[in-house]
């Protein structure tokens, strides 16, 4: 019994057998070979180095895949922050709309077109709805974000739907719905699928699927599909738009599955926890083989380059600013607070105490760093010796990440182990790399390491305080 593992775990131990009788997709392909390397030796790492007793270990980057469930987590609370300043002082609804699951066969060879249609069938009805002068009369707000997966991730394509309740008039004004409603949901829902499988039906002759090649089966197809009211979901959240966002953020960056939910692996058999919605969300746990769960979760994968969050209405990309201020002069509600962006002389003042003082460097010349480094054990360098001369100064080169142990107070640079993935992910091209990020404690001497917040380029001019 293996506890403690993840799909990269799964993929490298029981991936083969599948593989063997599976063809993947060159996107499939692209996503096992990334979750794979995640975090190992293939990609490369840095070292985090104490200054205070030398003590080094090593960390191996990430693959930064969307599809990896250990990558993500910095992009999700960049989104989560975004999308906080862009919600309006108005009640938020939930919705959701499902395709029924006598479509999931499209999503095989033609997901692309599948998920396109339903974005555009979705976006098109909310519009509708909220451009009739009978319900609001204006333009809408809302965020789109696609999931194609149940808890133990089987095949289910819906789109989430955050919705700000209420409309932007073309004079200006903003008009709220009726309390704790937004649109009659079987209306919605009998739209949706006209909206739907009109544009299926257009799109009929660029699909692979089986049904479409055939009329009586495409007419078949179709008959069943209108014989039943399709599912939408409406919701005004207890706790706000904020509830929303948190849930939905949990897969903006990943996809299908957490690491967490996967309690272990028996033999061949993976235990997956899933929160049973038939029985009032109970958890539970559900087993299945490796060679299903791999290929469950390969279901997800989606098409290269594919937008699986997407705005409408006022939060569309090409206005959102003018829209958004218009939306809050007509709520007369005040602009959200300025971004702050963190200089590296404050944040280093901010994170080393009073009792260090920071200078920021201009960058080093490329010849320089080519040049003798030192010793990279004692972290000497005629280049970089000048960065950690005496105790209490923190000095930063520009274009260099550094870390800095608070038991000692000095700079301390090392190796970076991947030359080409120090060109890729910021660390200086000639070979000195990033320590630690923020908080992360040394079992020496159990003392934060300092670091720089995550900027890559510093600034380059000199500014000794």
């Amino acid at each position: 019994m293996a506890h403690g593992v993840g799909l990269a775990d799964i993929l490298r131990d029981h991936g083969q057998p599948y593989l063997a009788s599976h063809a993947l997709s060159a996107v499939q392909e692209k996503a096992w070979r990334a979750i794979v390397a995640c975090r190992t030796p293939a990609l490369g790492g840095h070292v985090e180095c104490c200054d205070h007793c030398g003590v080094l270990r090593h960390v191996y980057h990430s693959c930064r895949n969307r599809h990896c469930p250990q990558c993500g987590t910095r992009a999700k609370e960049a989104w989560l922050a975004a999308r906080r300043r862009e919600l309006l002082p108005v009640p938020y609804f939930h919705l959701v709309f499902t395709l029924p699951h006598s479509l999931n066969g499209l999503a095989g060879g033609d997901s692309r077109t599948l998920y396109t249609l339903l974005f555009g069938a979705v976006a098109d009805t909310l519009d509708e709805f909220a451009a009739n002068s009978r319900w609001l009369g204006g333009t809408l707000s809302f965020t789109l974000v696609l999931h194609t997966w149940k808890q133990d991730l089987g095949q289910h394509i819906h789109l989430h739907a955050l919705v700000a309740g209420g409309a932007l008039t073309a004079d200006g004004a903003w008009v709220a719905p009726k309390p704790g409603f937004l649109f009659p949901v079987r209306a919605l829902s009998r739209v949706f699928r006209g909206k739907f499988l009109d544009a299926l039906d257009l799109a009929r002759d660029r699909l692979r699927f089986d049904a479409a090649r055939s009329d009586s089966a495409w007419c078949n197809l179709f008959a069943a599909l209108r014989r039943h009211d399709w599912v939408v979901y409406a919701k005004q959240p207890l706790g706000g738009p904020a509830q929303v966002l948190e849930y939905l953020s949990r897969y903006t960056h990943r996809v299908a599955i957490s690491d967490e939910r996967i309690l272990g692996v028996d033999g061949n058999i993976v235990r997956l926890r899933v929160r049973d919605s038939a029985h009032g969300n109970r958890k539970r746990v559900v087993r299945m083989d490796a060679g299903g769960f791999i290929g469950r979760f390969l279901l997800h994968v989606l098409p290269k380059g594919f937008k699986r969050i997407r705005h409408y209405g006022l939060l569309g990309p090409a206005h959102k600013a003018a829209n958004l201020a218009a939306a809050r002069a007509a709520l007369e509600a005040p602009a959200p607070d300025p971004v702050v962006v963190e200089s590296v002389e404050a944040f280093m003042r901010r994170v080393a105490g009073g009792g260090h003082r920071v200078a920021v460097l201009p960058a080093l010349p490329e010849r320089a760093i080519r040049g003798d480094r030192g010793d990279p054990a004692d972290g000497t360098s005629p280049s970089v010796a000048g960065a950690a001369v005496r105790h209490g100064v923190l000095l930063i080169h520009a274009g260099l990440r550094l870390g800095v142990c608070t038991c000692r107070g000095r700079v301390r640079p090392h190796r970076c182990d991947s030359p080409s993935r120090r060109r890729s992910s910021g660390c200086f091209y000639a070979g000195w790399g990033c320590l630690a990020p923020p908080g992360r404690l040394f079992p020496c001497c159990s003392r934060p390491l300092l670091h720089n917040g995550g900027l890559t380029y510093l600034p380059t001019t000199l500014q000794s305080p």
